[in-house]
């Protein structure tokens, strides 16, 4: 099974439409900051308190950048 074929039978499972490619790609960078700034455990983590929170990828990646620069 693909990554996206995964991700698609997850959001079904979930009653979830999958992420679109450009919500993808906003996703993996928001993993990689958190994951580079501090321990990999980090980038699910954050992914999650993201989707808690209803602030759109955009926001949550400026805050990660934010966090990761200390600021």
């Amino acid at each position: 099974m693909t990554r996206d074929q995964w991700i698609e039978a997850f959001a079904r499972e979930l009653a979830l439409e999958p992420p679109s490619e450009d919500q993808i790609d906003a996703i993996l960078k928001l993993a990689a900051t958190a994951a580079h700034a501090s321990e990999r455990t980090a980038a699910p983590i954050a992914a999650w308190l993201t989707g808690c929170s209803g602030r759109s990828l955009s926001e949550a990646n400026d805050v990660a950048e934010r966090v990761s620069e200390g600021k």
